[in-house]
């Protein structure tokens, strides 16, 4: 058994350094068994192949498909109370276009991404209709909420992609949005409920993101201020 002349860990008959101090390791009286002996660790690395989105994009689906199907088997045969699993198909529909652009389309466009995701909220929507018995709701409530979130997030998106960013820039972005998003939720289901448009608890919204809209247009305005805002918060 053989140390480290520097630090004393003990090392292996195949080490050519020391592991810890890296302090070459010479025998004088066996000169070339270091250079004769075999590592304890294989030399040559192995490549994993990598997968391909396709493969991905084939788990998924597979994934999704046998949850809906599966689901609605149980439905049929065992628990025959109501129509449960078309929410499941709707929840694994939504799941799907979700998760496409990530696993299998990298490259698709967000704009059609958010398209996407809204016609998969209303088909979720939709297939809740059935066990619930009411559907005035949906097309009073639910597809104008889903309209309204996805519109907002059309418009941040083209805020984010086509006009100045930062992050002073992108804040005044998210606020406004925010704000505007909150206001049309409260009005939709004001109109739903009690047939009225009135502002309430979405004014309080509307005035803090109002007041911080303000506070950073005036941050973008003014260089001087842009640019201690920047230093302090180190972006």
């Amino acid at each position: 058994m053989s140390y480290c002349v520097n630090c004393g860990v003990e090392l292996d008959a195949s080490a050519k350094c020391c592991p810890l101090c890296s302090t070459p390791v010479w025998n004088p009286n066996r000169p070339g068994e270091a250079a004769e002996a075999k590592p304890p660790f294989p030399t040559q690395k192995e490549l994993v192949e990598p997968v391909r989105r396709k493969d991905l994009g084939i788990l998924l689906t597979m994934v999704t498909l046998a949850t809906a199907g599966i689901c609605g088997v149980l439905n049929v045969l065992v628990f025959r109370e109501g129509s449960w699993s078309l929410v499941v198909l709707g929840a694994c529909v939504l799941l799907w276009v979700l998760l496409e652009p990530v696993v299998i389309h990298a490259g698709q466009s967000v704009y059609l991404s958010l398209l996407y995701d809204g016609a998969a909220v209303v088909f979720l929507l939709y297939m809740i209709t059935f066990p619930a018995g009411d559907g005035g709701w949906f097309g009073g409530l639910g597809v104008p909420l889903a309209v309204l979130v996805t519109g907002v997030a059309e418009l941040f998106a083209f805020c984010v992609k086509k006009l100045p960013r930062s992050f002073l820039t992108v804040s005044l972005y998210f606020f406004t949005a925010a704000g505007l998003l909150c206001a049309g939720i409260e009005l939709l289901i004001d109109r739903f409920l009690r047939g009225a448009i009135q502002l309430g608890w979405s004014a309080v919204v509307l005035t803090v993101c109002g007041i911080l809209d303000i506070a950073f247009i005036t941050m973008l305005s003014r260089r001087r201020l842009r640019n201690c805002v920047r230093r302090r918060l180190h972006f």
